[in-house]
């Protein structure tokens, strides 16, 4: 408990900033709900994907949907994780699946917080690649580029997604943990998150990317030149021989890790094969029952020039043109700032599947979200103003969040 209590201190700004800005968006769309004479309780717990995975906590997998279409959906679609968790919340409690897929987004968001945090601290902090104390960055440290970057995800106009009951705020947790482990060379942790990730989202296959480049550069030698790391294995055991494990453990560990990564996301691959009997491909043919697909944005492309057939739907195109761009150019600052080559791997991962899939356009924006290193850029800049302003500018944005989340959940909402 010591252990912990050290970096949950470091961390508590950020997690009271989070909780903070999430309760505001929690009672503006109460608030509106209300007078709406709708439930925000049911908006976060029981439409769209939410009721998907309540199905799967409830009556397993199996359940399918036929179209007049012809279109087909299953809920073999949705990876299991977080209906296990509704499910095993439902056992050792009196909430309903639905209430016990809520509570555990509500705290998986909090250690989404919590390990956003951790990374950012880690990416900009006081020790350099040796393990030495070295001066703050401009900007106050990374413990204050931490606490931006928790605010800025927690205000995202689709921040409410993560209080809802949908694996997005599972899913980000798991990630940024496992990033961390990676950066801190904890190979085996970093291995066994990004299974459980596999297990959670599609786009678990990102954090498997990640650990794996990390891996292969590490055993090449070239962690310190292009993962802007040394791995925990290697450099801070220096100040503690004692404790220091022998070359061949440190090789192991680090193989372990790459090893089990992929297990989660292929296991439950092969699986949904093996049931439709349709082999390894069998998921890829579940989600097209959907319409989901890698076109490489072909589908995203054409449906951006369609909003340009008139005038008051081309303001929206332009606003979707601007959107990508913006993502696109926080990404090359990113890599111009040297973020370490494990963040960028599952950004560009995360974001390429998000903008080049043939899936509902309206998603985009929610499928973004999990790619927290975007902020960072934005985090930096933010640290380098005063107090008074950086908090200014963040409860502004937080007021406008929270207004926009109800708004969109009371109409279209997520899909």
């Amino acid at each position: 408990m010591t252990d912990l209590a050290a970096p949950l201190r470091r961390a508590a700004p950020a997690l009271l900033g989070y909780a903070a800005v999430r309760t505001l968006g929690l009672v503006v769309l109460a608030v509106w709900s209300a007078a709406r004479g709708k439930s925000a309780h049911t908006l976060l717990t029981a439409r769209w994907d939410a009721l998907w995975y309540t199905r799967v906590a409830d009556l397993g997998y199996g359940y399918e949907v036929r179209l007049p279409n012809g279109d087909v959906h299953s809920n073999l679609a949705f990876f299991p994780l977080l209906p296990w968790l509704e499910r095993f919340m439902h056992a050792v409690s009196p909430l309903s699946y639905a209430d016990g897929g809520l509570v555990v987004s509500l705290l998986a968001s909090l250690a989404a917080a919590w390990g956003i945090f951790a990374v950012v601290e880690h990416v900009y902090g006081r020790r350099n690649q040796e393990g030495r104390e070295a001066r703050p960055r401009k900007g106050g440290g990374g413990r204050r580029v931490g606490v931006c970057a928790v605010l800025l995800w927690a205000v995202l106009p689709v921040g409410i997604v993560q209080s809802m009951a949908y694996s997005e705020s599972l899913f980000t947790a798991l990630a940024a943990w496992s990033l961390y482990a990676v950066l801190t060379g904890r190979w085996v942790t970093a291995g066994a998150l990004a299974l459980l990730a596999g297990l959670t989202r599609p786009v678990g296959l990102a954090v498997v990317a990640a650990v794996w480049v990390a891996g292969i550069t590490s055993f090449t030698g070239l962690a310190s030149r292009f993962t802007g790391f040394a791995p925990r294995t290697e450099a801070s055991f220096v100040r503690d021989r004692s404790t220091a494990p022998a070359p061949g453990v440190r090789v192991w560990s680090r193989a372990l890790g790459m090893v089990i990564a992929p297990l989660g996301a292929a296991g439950y691959v092969l699986w949904v094969g093996h049931r439709t009997g349709k082999g390894p491909l069998g998921y890829l043919d579940v989600q097209a029952g959907w319409r989901n697909g890698f076109d490489g944005g072909a589908a995203f492309a054409r449906f951006v020039g369609e909003k340009f057939t008139s005038f008051p739907s081309a303001l929206a195109g332009v606003g979707l043109i601007v959107g990508v761009g913006l993502v696109l150019w926080l990404y090359v600052v990113g890599v111009r700032q040297g973020q370490p080559l494990p963040l960028l791997v599952y950004t560009g991962v995360v974001t390429a599947l998000a903008l080049c899939a043939s899936s509902y356009f309206g998603s985009k924006p929610r499928l973004l979200m999990p790619a927290f290193p975007l902020l960072l850029p934005l985090a930096l800049a933010l640290a380098r103003l005063r107090t008074s302003r950086s908090a200014w500018v963040v409860a502004g944005v937080a007021v406008a969040s929270a207004v926009y989340g109800a708004f969109w959940l009371n109409g279209s909402g997520p899909p």
